[in-house]
């Protein structure tokens, strides 16, 4: 067996390299529940973020429809402004009319 001591060698580097990868291995683990958590929490700052937009969103939904009854109200009462102006506009040419006739 002139190879013996050249197996056990080899026997003994495999056993080492084994002892290796077993701790890569428990690292790598390590690691991935680390990563694991991290996703976790990132996903838990997106779903807060997202309810955030989602309410102000809403709110300026309601702001902008607020805002538009604002201007439709406005709308109205200068129109109604704007028609009794045109009227007394009317009764003060008719009034100028009735004097340059005298």
């Amino acid at each position: 067996m002139a190879n013996s001591p050249d197996l056990e060698a080899r026997v003994a580097a495999l056993e080492a390299r084994l002892e290796e990868v077993a701790a890569d291995a428990v690292a790598a683990r390590h690691l991935a529940a680390g990563a694991d958590r991290d996703v976790s929490e990132v996903r838990a700052e997106l779903r807060a973020h997202t309810s955030a937009l989602n309410a102000l969103r809403e709110t300026q939904v309601e702001q902008g429809q607020a805002m538009n009854q604002g201007f439709a109200e406005m709308r109205g009462k200068l129109d109604q402004t704007a028609g009794g102006l045109e009227l007394i506009g009317g009764l003060l040419n008719t009034l100028i009319a009735r004097d340059t006739d005298q």
